[in-house]
């Protein structure tokens, strides 16, 4: 390895004196390869510290553009970049903090692209907000052999954990398959502190930077939690499962593939589909999964009333109709319905986008 120049030697200067580190493993992270997929809450804090630490390349995978709503929690992205794509937002932002740093731009990731992506670097900090990217990325590390560390959020919560290093778990032993479709809501439903995503993601970049520096204990049999209100976190321990299909004594390839389509609930129903639908000659019935005194208020015309926390002790109602619409007040509560319906084996069940509130938003137009 090349000798460090005088620009990098000022520029890392407190990581030089630190003995653990020091030229040697300066060259290390300039040498390292570091895959961040997503570009988002947690993306944004996890790529910021691998560039000003030197990592030496850095691949971006994100398919979306930044958007207004991201940057209460998305420190790469500013108001000029609303619209912009966000691996190009991101690119800019990590070059304008440390020039010395290649930043490569990668699209979405899919099940063809991903095991190429991933072979092509050392560490992969998982940024994702969704089973899919999850379990492809588990599986592609898996079969790389390359070190997972994996970030997630919900409200005021977050994990992180190293998944498949030698003798340690994979994400596949924590959850050997998806859960059903529409159950875990995102963040866009459920919400999240906005400095929340900073604090793991950060963690994950320690992670990822012990990693490729050989030091310390990598959180490989265990999980990291913090929660934000209490001021605290938990450790628990985790185990390599010998039976998990990708990682276990007997891996099964054909059970790692997750089609795109099987961790994401169908799309719900528009109001003006809602409103073709039930002018046809086979209408759903509707089913209002708000509390009784919501229902009072103003319904769609002909819907039942059952409240989400009554909705698993009376699916014997349900179950001898034909297709189902479910909705809410603004489609958070009947997304995790429709979930829960499906997965007790009602196929045709289907969630209003927006709720009752876009109901009303659409006018008289929308009552047939």
């Amino acid at each position: 390895m090349s000798e460090l120049s005088r620009s990098e030697r000022a520029r890392y200067a407190r990581h030089l004196v630190l003995p653990e580190v020091g030229p040697e493993g300066q060259q290390r992270l300039r040498a390292g390869r570091v895959l961040v997929v997503g570009a988002g809450g947690l993306g944004s804090p996890a790529a910021l510290y691998l560039a000003a630490a030197g990592v030496g390349r850095i691949g971006i995978a994100d398919g979306d553009q930044v958007e207004l709503s991201n940057l209460q929690r998305q420190i790469l992205h500013t108001d000029a970049d609303v619209g912009r794509s966000k691996t190009a937002s991101a690119r800019a932002a990590l070059q304008a903090r440390n020039p010395l740093v290649e930043v490569e731009e990668l699209g979405r990731l899919d099940a063809a692209t991903v095991a190429d992506a991933v072979e092509r670097f050392d560490v992969v900090v998982d940024g994702s907000d969704n089973f899919t990217a999850r379990y492809l990325l588990n599986d592609a590390c898996v079969r790389a052999g390359r070190p997972y560390v994996f970030g997630a959020v919900h409200r005021f919560q977050g994990q992180v954990a190293v998944f498949g290093l030698a003798g340690g778990p994979c994400y596949r032993c924590l959850h050997p398959e998806p859960p059903p479709p529409g159950l875990v809501a995102s963040c866009a439903e459920a919400g999240v502190l906005g400095v929340l995503p900073g604090v793991i993601g950060s963690l994950q970049a320690a992670e990822a930077l012990k990693l490729l520096l050989g030091l310390g204990e990598p959180l490989s049999g265990r999980m990291l939690i913090f929660d934000a209100l209490a001021a605290g976190f938990d450790e628990i321990a985790l185990a390599r499962d010998p039976r998990c299909p990708a990682c276990g004594d007997a891996p099964r390839p054909e059970a790692r593939v997750v089609p795109l389509e099987a961790c994401a609930p169908p799309p719900p129903l528009s109001v003006h589909e809602l409103r073709r639908r039930l002018a046809g000659d086979s209408p759903p019935a509707l089913v209002d999964v708000r509390t009784p005194g919501e229902h009072a208020l103003g319904h769609l015309p002909g819907s039942r009333s059952i409240p989400l926390d009554e909705l698993e002790a009376r699916l014997e109602e349900l179950r001898a109709g034909g297709a189902l619409v479910v909705y809410c007040q603004s489609g958070v509560r009947s997304a995790r319905a429709a979930a829960l319906l499906r997965s007790a084996g009602l196929a045709s069940v289907s969630d209003l986008a927006g709720g009752y509130l876009a109901w009303q938003a659409a006018g008289p137009a929308a009552t047939p």
